[in-house]
């Protein structure tokens, strides 16, 4: 079994721009035929935005349908597959890290609400609005006016907090109306996929948030219907899926990869959560 490729953005950085960013046209890119990706990961933020659109878009092992007024956001690090079928209209954009702190006005808080977020479909109304700050962006970005790397990145906040806004009006279940509660489940999520290999306790995360396990399960069940440590091993779970599907790493290369010295353990772990043993589970899918 082959690695999984990681796909790079272009280093051809723009004038006036810090860090990298690109806008295009889905349409010139399935003019003439569909644009059909095997497995693979980025290591920078993606998004597809779709007014006209079919195919399928597989996000961390989830199949989501590509329809009209359809908007898919990635992060780096997610395994991804992607069939655009030709006649497909609309915008691809691609950003590093670099491209979103440089300045305050693409905060950490916003993208950390998006991170979350791998598919949207919308409504004609919202999907117009959208459309409009997109096609800003792809002005200025084609034209390079004076300050346009400030114009890209204040409309992308404005994109991201409209995209915020309809996850929270039509998810009733993320969004419990106690910003104090959302910043921490947000900010929960985060550290778990930061320090997972270190932290897999409740308690751990518990202590990182100021806050007692109690706490941090109650949050979770209001909002998701999960306890804390729930969330966590399906963070767990997902990681070891990429790295079977991604690497051609042996099982316990994989297990260590995960903060598991013992891999027998890991192994039951896994077949606990799935139904598959690690090395079924990588037969099976390929």
């Amino acid at each position: 079994m082959k690695d999984i490729p990681i796909k790079h953005i272009s280093n051809n950085q723009e004038p006036g721009l810090i860090g990298n960013f690109t806008i295009r046209s889905i349409e010139e890119l399935t003019k003439d035929k569909d644009l059909d990706q095997d497995l693979h990961r980025h290591d920078f933020y993606l998004i597809l935005f779709f007014l006209k659109g079919s195919g399928f878009h597989e996000i961390d092992f989830i199949n989501y349908p590509i329809n009209d007024y359809s908007v898919f956001l990635m992060k780096p690090g997610q395994v991804h597959r992607l069939n655009i079928k030709t006649g497909s209209k609309g915008y691809i954009l691609q950003f590093n890290k670099e491209f979103c702190f440089s300045t305050e006005n693409l905060s950490k808080m916003l993208l950390r609400k998006v991170n979350h977020l791998n598919f949207c479909q919308l409504n004609s109304l919202k999907f117009e609005k959208l459309t409009k700050i997109l096609d800003y962006i792809n002005d200025e970005y084609t034209n390079k006016y004076d300050d346009y790397n400030t114009v890209i990145q204040a409309n992308l906040s404005i994109f991201f907090i409209e995209l915020i806004r309809h996850r929270n009006k039509t998810n009733k279940e993320f969004h419990q109306g106690n910003p104090y509660k959302q910043e921490k489940l947000e900010k929960f999520l985060d550290l778990v996929e930061d320090n997972f290999v270190t932290h897999k306790q409740v308690s751990q995360y518990a202590e990182m948030l100021n806050l007692t396990s109690y706490q941090l399960n109650a949050i979770t069940k209001s909002a998701l219907n999960k306890n804390a440590s729930d969330l966590i091993n399906e963070y767990i779970i997902l990681e070891a899926k990429r790295n079977l599907l991604a690497t051609a790493n042996q099982v316990n290369q994989i297990a260590y990869h995960l903060g598991y010295d013992d891999v027998s353990y890991f192994i039951r772990f896994f077949k606990k959560h799935t139904g598959y043993s690690p090395d079924n589970y990588r037969h099976n899918s390929n």
